[in-house]
């Protein structure tokens, strides 16, 4: 045999062990994760998961591999309610191309709930989808302890409305005279206080509102609802703030919008959208408030000419206590939790909150209703 053939068909040796190597190294590594990890194809079914994974859920690997994802591991609610398709994770990373990243619940094989932590990284080829790896974690214990910092903050500020209450109440005592002719610098000192304890009791009533949320408890009233005036009225309460910056504050609107809702905690979401939007403009910008009907639902946009919101923040926007560093340069005042409060309450309404965005450009948030 000439030696080039043999050299040809060592190298071809050489290249199927290095080949075999890297895929049991691939293996390897991917069995190795500490965290829940499943692999699927373009269709969507499941051609990996990890040991990890199976412990987790409960199943044996026979019975998951080539199964499809959606009916294999069934995402629920808090209430055990399945998921929708479009809803889950790894559907929306599959849309988008971009990781998701969100929290959800498992359904274990022996059918007892278990939250989880979710990252799903779509796999690109030639611009396009041709798998998913979606890694979870069990959050069982983060959320127990979540509920009871929710529970301390709630007793907190039901403890701090009281004194509150007293500073404020005396404070217009003063400032109105009913104790005395005052000067105007002492008139100055009480306007600050009144300002700082009106600020603080919209901090109380937020923090309120989020563990109401968190544990529940808040209760949905629905009534009929002229949107139209409910957006006016949110309008007429924060129009102050519009004009001390010089902000064009308009509302649109082609028909009367009627829907049966909560009207209070609808108002709230609205106040929150609108209040930031009005922050995080600068002055001799613009708001616009939108309201479209489509088929059984009603959508609100609220749209600015602010500051915007950078690309790699987006994905945290919703979270409790993120302010996208951008904003913080601008306005050092925040607590990072009215974006998380809305999302809480609109979901709690039945409905849908997204946002598109570019920095220096502006922002557009919108909400979805069922009619």
């Amino acid at each position: 045999m000439p030696a080039s053939n043999e050299n040809t068909k060592k190298q071809a040796v050489v290249g199927s062990r290095s080949a075999a190597e890297e895929r049991a190294q691939s293996e390897a590594i991917f069995n190795s994760i500490g965290d829940g990890a499943i692999a699927t194809d373009e269709f969507g079914k499941i051609t990996r998961i990890n040991p990890t994974a199976l412990r987790i859920l409960g199943y044996k690997e026979k019975e998951i591999i080539g199964k499809w994802f959606p009916s294999a591991v069934i995402n629920v609610d808090e209430n055990g309610v399945p998921l929708s398709l479009i809803d889950r994770p790894i559907t929306r990373a599959f849309l988008t191309g971009a990781t998701v990243s969100d929290r959800a619940y498992f359904q274990r094989k022996n059918g007892t709930r278990l939250a989880v932590s979710i990252t799903v990284a779509p796999i690109i080829h030639n611009n396009r989808p041709i798998g998913a790896i979606e890694v979870f974690r069990d959050i069982t214990l983060e959320l127990k302890i979540d509920r009871m910092k929710s529970e301390f903050i709630s007793l907190a500020s039901h403890q701090l409305r009281t004194p509150l209450s007293a500073i404020k109440t005396y404070a217009h005592m003063l400032a109105d005279g009913y104790m005395g002719e005052i000067l105007p610098l002492q008139r100055r000192s009480l306007e600050t206080i009144i300002g700082a304890t009106d600020r603080m009791n919209e901090l109380i009533s937020t923090l309120l509102n989020i563990t109401r949320i968190e544990s529940g408890s808040i209760a949905i009233i629905p009534k009929t609802t002229n949107l139209v005036k409910l957006t006016e009225e949110v309008i007429k309460g924060l129009r102050h703030i519009a004009n001390d910056k010089h902000i064009d504050v308009k509302l649109k609107y082609s028909a009367p919008a009627i829907l049966k809702t909560d009207s209070l905690i609808l108002k709230e979401v609205l106040s929150n959208l609108l209040s930031n939007a009005l922050k995080y403009t600068p002055e001799q910008g613009s708001v616009t408030i939108k309201l479209t009907g489509r088929n059984q639902h009603l959508t609100i946009s609220v749209h600015d000419t602010g500051f915007g919101i950078p690309k790699h923040s987006q994905q945290q926007i919703f979270t409790k206590f993120f302010r996208a560093p951008n904003v913080i340069k601008h306005e050092t005042s925040g607590t990072g939790l009215g974006l998380y409060l809305v999302k809480g309450l609109v979901t709690r309404l039945g409905g849908k909150v997204w946002f598109e965005s570019e920095e220096n450009k502006g922002s557009t948030f919108y909400i979805s209703l069922p009619k």
